[in-house]
C-alpha cells in the first residue's frame, strides 16, 4: 500500500466496540495496517486489557472481528500529524462516522484520543480543560461514546499504566469475557 493510500476500515457486522482514531499515520498507510507505528501501544493495550485473548500485531488488524472489535478513522487521509487536517475533513469524517455507526450499530464507540472528542463536541458541550477518560454523556447515532487515550507513542499526556486502566475499564464496561466469537 502506498504512502498516500487510505486504510480500509476493519468493521464487520456484529461489532461490539468500534475504535475510532483521528487518521492513519504515514507508517500505517505504508504498511497497509492500522496502528503500525513502532511506538504505538494499541495492540499491546488490547491484549493486556483482555479485549483480545492473544497478542496481536498491526499485521493482524483484520482479525479484530473475532473479538467483536472494529476500527475506523475520522479522516481517512494519512498524515505525519493532525496539524495538516482541515476542518472540512473533520466535518466530512464525522458525517461518515455517523453513517458507519448507524450501519453497524456497535454497543460502544471508543474514541482514541481526547482531541477527537474536543473536535466533535467541544463547542456544544463547553468541555472542561481536563476531560476524564471513560464513559461520556455523549453518543453517536444513539451509541454511547467511551473516551480512551490516544495510544500513539507521541502521546505524552498519559503514561502506559493510565492507558491500560482506561482500556481495562472499557473491557469491564463492555462485559467482554475475552473469548472470541467463532
Amino acid at each position: 500500500m502506498g504512502r498516500g493510500a487510505r486504510l480500509p476500515d476493519r468493521i464487520q457486522p456484529g461489532v461490539r466496540i468500534l475504535f475510532v482514531g483521528i487518521n492513519p499515520g504515514l507508517r500505517s498507510a505504508q504498511m497497509g495496517h492500522h496502528f503500525a507505528g513502532p511506538s504505538n501501544r494499541f495492540w499491546k493495550l488490547l491484549h493486556e486489557s483482555r479485549l483480545v485473548t492473544e497478542p496481536l500485531t498491526y499485521k493482524e488488524d483484520i482479525r479484530l472481528s473475532e473479538w467483536g472489535l472494529g476500527l475506523t478513522n475520522i479522516v481517512g487521509r494519512p498524515s505525519r500529524g493532525i496539524d495538516s487536517l482541515s476542518p472540512q475533513e473533520y466535518r466530512r469524517g464525522m458525517a461518515a462516522l455517523t453513517r458507519t455507526v448507524r450501519r453497524y450499530r456497535p454497543c460502544i464507540v471508543a474514541l482514541l484520543g481526547i482531541t477527537i472528542y474536543r473536535i466533535m463536541y467541544g463547542a456544544e458541550l463547553s468541555l472542561p480543560t481536563r476531560i476524564p477518560l471513560g464513559p461520556t454523556s455523549s453518543d453517536i447515532a444513539g451509541v454511547p461514546i467511551f473516551l480512551l487515550p490516544n495510544p500513539s507513542g507521541r502521546n505524552a499526556h498519559y503514561g502506559y499504566a493510565n492507558m491500560l486502566a482506561a482500556f481495562r475499564a472499557l473491557q469491564s464496561l463492555a462485559g467482554q469475557s475475552g473469548t472470541p466469537d467463532m
